[in-house]
């Protein structure tokens, strides 16, 4: 019989599965890679319920899982691409490739991926701030000026 913890997480990766794969792509920008994220985090999840200590935190722990996850997936393409020469990357490139299709989408992904995951959390997810600061478990406030200096920094790259 499973534990009212466990069926939580069950329910709450139901449930949220979609928004997990948003954030998860907006991210890798590889259908493959954000299926990959979402399962790999929820395996975490489903393996690791005893670890959830409140039950009120439960959504909080789960993005947090998944925020990690699409970390790690960055850290291990940024491995990759060190290992990759100049050459290969430009043979991967095909010639017909889009250089400006979306210039916000562009701007978000020149951010850092933490500062990404505040405008990504915020105004895809639309969560409240006191949401988001739980899940990068930080200040309410550091997250509130992060936030804003973020948004600076995108307005500046948009204008250029």
């Amino acid at each position: 019989m499973k534990n009212s913890r466990e069926l939580l997480v069950e329910k709450i990766l139901i449930e949220n599965y979609e928004k997990y794969y948003r954030l998860a792509f907006s991210y890798v920008h590889n259908e493959a890679d954000a299926m990959d994220i979402v399962q790999e985090g929820a395996c975490k999840a489903m393996l690791k319920w005893e670890s959830l200590e409140r039950e009120d935190f439960a959504e909080t722990w789960i993005y947090r899982i998944m925020l990690n996850e699409i970390f790690s997936m960055l850290r291990k393409r940024s491995r990759e691409q060190e290992r990759m020469t100049d050459t290969d990357c430009l043979e991967e490139m095909p010639a017909d490739a889009p250089t400006d299709s979306l210039p916000l989408r562009e701007a978000l992904d020149r951010l850092p991926p933490k500062d990404k995951a505040l405008v990504e959390l915020r105004y895809f997810e639309d969560l409240k701030l006191e949401e988001i600061a739980g899940i990068l478990d930080e200040n309410l406030s550091t997250v509130k000026s992060r936030l804003y200096r973020t948004l600076q920094k995108l307005r500046i790259t948009l204008e250029e």
